[in-house]
């Protein structure tokens, strides 16, 4: 059956479905011999695909997606020039190359996904999923109408944002715990909205991503593999989006 080439070369785990337009559009993906251009379909049983001149597998291979419990100090991606300590430096003993699906910055905690399927990854981040996420913040300086504040839309760097759903969970010895739920992800969204309303951010620990929430027993730096059942589970609640 024919699909789209972008597709197919995520399926196989040669690379993301958007990095795999940027291949196309540079030439480097041929069809039976032919160069392709992007919105081309082929059969990945049946054509010969490659990418720069090195044909791709065409049956999709086994899936792996992890949770890993992402600890503060530790930049998420898989190399660092500065020589900071990166995620992939948790992951190396799982059996494949995998990736971050989206990002916790390097003050940031909890839950990350990693995976080497293109299509999940897509899936996850484009806006148009709305896969919902929820941190627990740790904040000080709180007064009642901050709440009211950050329930409002914002605009960061020129762009306006959706509601945000907070809600206040403990409030102790001069500092608060909120639950903050968005979907958008702009870069350190919740400790510049928490700016905006005169807050400082101590602690910001993602715990949810759609119905999948950080394992209580997960130690930082540890992680483990997602049954497919909740991988399945994560595809359909991002499908139900679109």
């Amino acid at each position: 059956m024919e699909e789209r080439l972008q597709k197919i070369l995520s399926a196989v785990g040669t690379c993301s479905r958007r990095r795999a337009e940027e291949y196309i559009k540079a030439g480097r993906v041929t069809v039976n011999g032919q160069p392709a251009a992007l919105g081309d379909k082929a059969d990945p049983v049946q054509d010969r695909i490659a990418l720069d001149g090195i044909e791709i597998g065409g049956t999709p291979k086994e899936r792996r997606v992890l949770m890993l419990y992402k600890p503060r100090g530790v930049v998420t991606t898989l190399s660092d020039e500065k020589g900071r300590p990166t995620v992939a430096g948790f992951v190396r003993g799982c059996g494949a190359r995998v990736w971050p699906v989206g990002r916790l910055d390097m003050d940031s905690e909890g839950l990350l996904l990693l995976t080497d399927d293109g299509e999940l990854t897509n899936r996850l981040l484009h806006p148009r999923h709305q896969v919902e996420k929820e941190y627990l913040v740790w904040v000080t300086g709180f007064y009642p109408g901050a709440l009211e504040i950050l329930c409002r839309p914002m605009v960061l760097d020129g762009q306006r944002l959706a509601p945000a759903k907070v809600r206040l969970i403990r409030q102790r010895e001069g500092q608060t715990i909120l639950s903050v739920i968005i979907h958008e992800g702009k870069n350190r969204q919740i400790r510049r909205m928490c700016a905006r309303c005169g807050l400082g951010v101590v602690r910001l620990k993602r715990i949810r991503e759609g119905g999948l929430v950080l394992d209580q027993d997960l130690a930082p730096g540890r992680w483990r593999m997602l049954s497919e059942m909740e991988v399945q589970q994560l595809t359909i609640e991002s499908s139900l989006q679109e």
